[in-house]
């Protein structure tokens, strides 16, 4: 299993979402749980489509903080 790390943002109607190790893997949908939802199911197609591409499957490398000012 890999874990990969997610940016949810919300939008004026709706999420959406990307995941910064995965080039144009993203979602958006109604709710934030619909959204993360959607997203972990792009990024199961996402890695299925590289790995029938033959393309190797980058390990998670970002990460989050958050900082108080």
């Amino acid at each position: 299993m890999r874990r990969f790390l997610i940016v949810i943002e919300k939008a004026n109607n709706n999420y959406s979402a990307y995941s910064p190790d995965l080039d144009g893997c993203v979602a958006a949908g109604k709710t934030r749980e619909e959204t993360l939802h959607l997203m972990r199911e792009a990024i199961e197609i996402h890695i299925a489509g590289m790995q029938e591409d033959g393309l190797p499957i980058p390990e998670g490398q970002a990460s989050a903080e958050y900082v108080a000012v």
